[in-house]
C-alpha cells in the first residue's frame, strides 16, 4: 500500500514542480556553500566548450592538408592549435583546482543544514517519531543512491555542461545542413532538398529523444524501489553490523547465538541476486538501459551516412567530415544527457519533498522576550497552576490538573510508578514542552513570556540517559574548551570523583574513552553518573534536577551521594526524581504522582502516616526487600 502511494506521488510530480523543488534546493545550497556553484558553473562550461575549439582547428588543418597544403597557413593553424590547447588546458586545470577547493567542505555543509535544523528545532518536534522517520529516510536515501540534496550539485554541473555543449556543437553543426551539394553530383543533389534535410533532422531528433526516455524510465523504476530499500537498509544497518560495530551488544550476541539473525539480514536483502532490485536490474532496468545505448549507436550510424554522402558529393572537404561527425554526435549526446538529467531531477524531486518536509518543520513554541532576573539571592519561585498535558498525537492525558508551588532553596523529591507522570513533569518544568492547559509561572510570570535560552539557563539537569563526550575530563565537566580548572575540581570533589581524579596522571586533561586518544580512560556507569552530577554543578544554575542520580551507583557510592546531598545542592532548589523511596528521606518535601495526577504532597513521616495513601503503599511494597 505504501509503495503504491509513493508511485502515485511520483506520477503526480509535474515538470513545474520538479523545477521548483530543484531550484529551491539550488538556492539553499548556493547560500550554504558559497563559491561551490560558481566554480562548478565556470568549470563545467569551460570543460564543455574546450573540445570544440580543437575540433574546429583540426578540421581546418585536415582541409588544408587535403587541399592547397600552404606551408604558411599550416604553420599558423598548428601554432594556433598548440597555443589554444595549452591555454585551455591551463585554464581548465586552474578552474578544476578552484572547484576542488570550493567543494571540499560541500558534504559537511549539506549535513550541517540537517544538524542546524535539529539543534534549533523545538524539542517537542525533535522528540516526535515522525521527525526521526523523516531524518532517517533522508540519510538512508543519501547513502543508498545519493538521492536528495546531495544530488543537486552533480545535476547542476551536468546541466551546465550539456547546455554549453549544445550551444557549441550547434554552432559548428549548422553548416552541415546549409552547405549545398554541387549540381554536378547527379542524384546526390537530392540531399539539398528541404524534405531530405528535414527527414534526417527528424530522424536524428527522434533517436536523440528516445534514448534518454529509456534511461529516465529505468531510473524511475529504480527510484520506486525506495520504500522497500529503506526498510531493508535499516535492517541491514542494524543487524548486519550489530556484532561488529556495537560493543554493548557483543555479550548478548555470543551468549544467545544472535549471529544467525545477523547473517540472515546481512545476506537476505534486495540488493543481492534474487532480490527485487536485483530482479528489476536484470529485467526492465537493464533492458531499458540497453535499448537507450542501442539507440545512441543507431544515431551515430545515421550521421555517419549523411555526412559521408555529402562529403562524397563535394559539399565540403574531408576535414569537415571529422568536424560534423564529432559535433553532431556530441550534440545528440548532450541533448540526451540533458533530457536524462531532467528525468533524474524529476525522480529526485520526490526525495527533495521529503527533505523539505523535514527542513520546514515549524517551531510552534512561543518565544518570549523577557529576560530572567539574575538574582544573587537565587529567589526564584516556580508554580504549576492547574497544569494538564497530553503528548502530540495522543488522546491520553500524561498530566492532569497539577498544581504545585516550589519551596525555594529546599529539596523536593518526585516519586511514583513508571508512567505516573514524573518525567513529563520535569519536561514541562524545563520547558521542553508547553502545557496543554494551565500555566507554569516563574516569579509570578508565565514562563512562555521569558526568552527560551534565558529560562532554561536556570536549570541544571542530570538526565537518566545522560551522555558524556570523548573529550578531556575538564572539558566534559565545563562543556567548554576554556574553563575554570579550580571550579571543575571542586565540582568533581562534591560529586565524589576526587579519588579517581587523583589516580589520573593527566588530571583534568585525561581524555574520556578511546575514540580519539589511545590513552583515553573508560569509566564505569557509576563514575559516569558522578561526572554528570559534577557537570550539573559546574553550570551553577539556581535549580538542579536529578533524575535517578544514583541508579548506576553501588550502595557505598549511593550512601556517599546522599550524605553529601546538602553540600551538592548548596543554596539551589533541588528536584530529585527516584524510584527508591528510601533515598527520599533526606528531602524536605515529597510529591507523589499516580496516573498523571499529583495525589500526595508532604514529608516522608507525614506521608507514611497516611496508611491508605499511595506513598505508604509504595513504601511498604519496597520495604519487604529491605527487611529480608
Amino acid at each position: 500500500m505504501k509503495a503504491d502511494s509513493q508511485k502515485k506521488d511520483t506520477e503526480k510530480i509535474t515538470l513545474r514542480q520538479t523545477l521548483s523543488l530543484n531550484y529551491r534546493a539550488f538556492l539553499l545550497l548556493k547560500k550554504a556553500c558559497p563559491g561551490t556553484y560558481l566554480s562548478s558553473f565556470l568549470c563545467a562550461a569551460a570543460g564543455a566548450v574546450s573540445p570544440y575549439v580543437g575540433i574546429w582547428i583540426s578540421a581546418r588543418i585536415l582541409n588544408e592538408l587535403a587541399g592547397a597544403r600552404d606551408p604558411g597557413r599550416l604553420q599558423s593553424l598548428v601554432l594556433l592549435a598548440l597555443a589554444s590547447g595549452a591555454l585551455l588546458a591551463l585554464g581548465n586545470a586552474l578552474l578544476n583546482r578552484w572547484k576542488s577547493y570550493c567543494q571540499a567542505p560541500y558534504w559537511y555543509q549539506v549535513n550541517k543544514l540537517y544538524r542546524d535544523k535539529l539543534l534549533k528545532m523545538d524539542f517537542q518536534a525533535l522528540d516526535d517519531q515522525k521527525t526521526f522517520e523523516l531524518y532517517s529516510q533522508i540519510k538512508q536515501l543519501d547513502q543508498w543512491a545519493g538521492w536528495g540534496l546531495i544530488r543537486i550539485r552533480p545535476c547542476f554541473e551536468t546541466l551546465i555542461r550539456c547546455l554549453a555543449g549544445i550551444v557549441s556543437a550547434a554552432a559548428l553543426t549548422v553548416s552541415l545542413f546549409t552547405l549545398q551539394v554541387p549540381s554536378s553530383a547527379g542524384s546526390l543533389t537530392l540531399l539539398n532538398h528541404p524534405l531530405a534535410v528535414l527527414a534526417v533532422a527528424v530522424l536524428l531528433a527522434a533517436v536523440t529523444f528516445l534514448s534518454p526516455v529509456c534511461h529516465t524510465r529505468a531510473g524511475q523504476i529504480e527510484a520506486k524501489q525506495d520504500s522497500q530499500t529503506l526498510m531493508e537498509n535499516r535492517a541491514f544497518g542494524f543487524y548486519g553490523y550489530m556484532a561488529t560495530h556495537d560493543r554493548s551488544r557483543s555479550l548478548d550476541v555470543r551468549i544467545y547465538n544472535q549471529q544467525k539473525i545477523c547473517r540472515h539480514f546481512f545476506y537476505q536483502n534486495q540488493f543481492l541476486p534474487g532480490g527485487t532490485l536485483a530482479r528489476a536490474a536484470a529485467g526492465p532496468i537493464g533492458l531499458l538501459h540497453t535499448l537507450g545505448s542501442a539507440l545512441s549507436v543507431v544515431f551515430t550510424g545515421i550521421i555517419y551516412v549523411f555526412t559521408c554522402l555529402k562529403a562524397w558529393a563535394g559539399a565540403f572537404g574531408v576535414g569537415n567530415v571529422t568536424q560534423y561527425i564529432g559535433t553532431v554526435t556530441a550534440l545528440s549526446q548532450n541533448i540526451s544527457t540533458l533530457l536524462q538529467t531532467l528525468g533524474e531531477m524529476r525522480s529526485n524531486a520526490r526525495f527533495l519533498g521529503t527533505t523539505f518536509a523535514f527542513l520546514d518543520i515549524p517551531n510552534n513554541m512561543y518565544q518570549g522576550s523577557l529576560t530572567t532576573e539574575k538574582r544573587s539571592d537565587r529567589r526564584y519561585q516556580v508554580e504549576f497552576r492547574d497544569v494538564s498535558f497530553k503528548y502530540p498525537g495522543t488522546d491520553a492525558w500524561a498530566l492532569r490538573h497539577v498544581s504545585l508551588k516550589f519551596q525555594l532553596g529546599r529539596r523536593l523529591a518526585v516519586v511514583g510508578q513508571n508512567g505516573s507522570g514524573k518525567t513529563t513533569f520535569i519536561k514541562l518544568l524545563c520547558r521542553l514542552y508547553d502545557p496543554t492547559e494551565g500555566q507554569i509561572l516563574l516569579n509570578g510570570i508565565d514562563i512562555r513570556k521569558y526568552r527560551y535560552d534565558d529560562y532554561i539557563a536556570i536549570f541544571s539537569v542530570v538526565f537518566q540517559d545522560f551522555q558524556l563526550l570523548a573529550l578531556p575530563l575538564g572539558q566534559n565537566i565545563a562543556t567548554s574548551l576554556d574553563y575554570d580548572r579550580e571550579l571543575a575540581e571542586q565540582c568533581l570533589e562534591k560529586a565524589g570523583f576526587s579519588c579517581r581524579l587523583e589516580e589520573m596522571k593527566k588530571g583534568l586533561d585525561t581524555c574520556l574513552y578511546r575514540n580519539f586518544e589511545n590513552d583515553g580512560i573508560e569509566v564505569s556507569g557509576g563514575e559516569a553518573q558522578k561526572l554528570a552530577i559534577a557537570r550539573a554543578l559546574y553550570k551553577d544554575a539556581p535549580f538542579i534536577i536529578l533524575d535517578e542520580p544514583t541508579a548506576a551507583l553501588d550502595p557505598m557510592a549511593e550512601m556517599e551521594i546522599y550524605q553529601k546531598f546538602d553540600q551538592i545542592a548548596g543554596d539551589k532548589t533541588a528536584v530529585y526524581i527516584s524510584h527508591r523511596l528510601s533515598s527520599c528521606r533526606f528531602c524536605d518535601e515529597i510529591v507523589v504522582f499516580d496516573q498523571g495526577r499529583l495525589v500526595q504532597q508532604g514529608t516522608h513521616e507525614g506521608l507514611l502516616s497516611d496508611q491508605e495513601g499511595k506513598y505508604s503503599q509504595l513504601w511498604n511494597a519496597q520495604a519487604q526487600y529491605y527487611q529480608t
